[in-house]
């Protein structure tokens, strides 16, 4: 299970090699952003991908609105494209526990996460092309399928230190 003392016991296990001398300067993780687009859907469908992604992260989403307007698009600034909500503490805890035992083992084919999607900020974002790998999504609603891209933003200073850390949380990261 992960929880915050797991990412605390970082420290310890991450100090021989990258020479940390204060706990403070071991990586964290900082917040996951969970997010989705709906493009130019109709309002049930908005409503349907809000209600679904609420349950999946036991947080209500932020409607993101378009920057500008695009005609080729049919698209006006202003319009809702997405929705997007920031897990901070517990509820981030819980939810990337539940994504690294519960759903990413049930995605199809799925034998570990690309190190190379560990950014030079330490960050790493999944895609993932079906919200129903998740346990919240009930089998009737199979027809509204949706994708959902994940960022997980941790302190650590760079790509090195990121797999690290993120193979000592318990991500399974593929070696290479």
């Amino acid at each position: 299970m992960i929880t915050k003392e797991k990412q605390q016991s970082a420290f310890d296990t991450l100090k021989e090699k990258f020479g940390y001398t204060n706990h403070m300067a071991s990586p964290k993780l900082v917040k996951i952003i969970v997010s989705t687009g709906v493009g130019k859907a109709d309002k049930n469908r908005k409503a349907l991908v809000q209600d679904r992604l609420g349950r999946i992260t036991g947080q209500k989403p932020a409607a993101r609105a378009a920057k500008q307007s695009i005609a080729q698009f049919k698209m006006r600034q202003g319009d809702i494209v997405g929705y997007q909500v920031t897990l901070r503490g517990t509820r981030m805890y819980e939810f990337l526990d539940k994504l690294v035992h519960i759903a990413l083992p049930r995605t199809r084919d799925f034998r570990g996460l690309n190190a190379t999607a560990i950014d030079k900020m330490g960050n790493i974002t999944l895609g993932l092309r079906e919200h129903t790998i998740f346990p919240e999504t009930a089998d009737e609603d199979l027809k509204d399928v949706f994708g959902i891209a994940i960022t997980l933003v941790s302190t650590a200073k760079g790509k090195e230190q990121a797999e690290a850390f993120y193979r000592h949380l318990g991500l399974p990261l593929k070696t290479a």
